[in-house]
């Protein structure tokens, strides 16, 4: 939703005053909801985008020769307070990095085998059953 739309979504909520008070507060906090969560997600996005810059530029950079090629990682992290600053939390990153990349390794193999149902069986069940006359 575009942010003239919430604006015309308030101002008929607010025409409506009167009639349904509580469920037009209900309206009101669900709209309030939606546009915050909205902008969460456009604020995510906007860092996602960011770090993804910053780490394709580490890449170009590196293969290019520079000598400090992390300079654009480095940059994006310290924006956010995300630069690692001792052994300890290097370490802990570290092993947090290396069990990521085994939980994300075993989700393909533990996509659950879907069982096959006979003919039959989809022939009985659902909600379009119809009984016999």
């Amino acid at each position: 939703m575009t942010r003239s739309e919430f604006d015309d979504i308030r101002a008929h909520i607010a025409a409506e005053e009167g009639d349904s008070d509580d469920l037009l507060q209900i309206a009101r906090t669900l709209l309030d909801d939606l546009e915050q969560a909205r902008l969460r997600e456009a604020t995510l996005r906007a860092r996602y985008l960011g770090l993804l810059t910053a780490a394709r530029a580490t890449v170009a950079s590196d293969a290019v020769g520079d000598p400090n090629p992390l300079t654009f990682l480095r940059h994006e992290l310290g924006k956010a307070g995300q630069v690692p600053s001792g052994d300890e939390e290097v370490v802990r990153i570290l092993a947090d990095a290396r069990t990521a990349e085994e939980l994300l390794a075993h989700i393909d193999e533990a996509q659950p085998t879907r069982l096959r149902t006979s003919a039959r069986m989809r022939r009985c069940a659902g909600a379009g059953r119809r009984l016999p006359r």
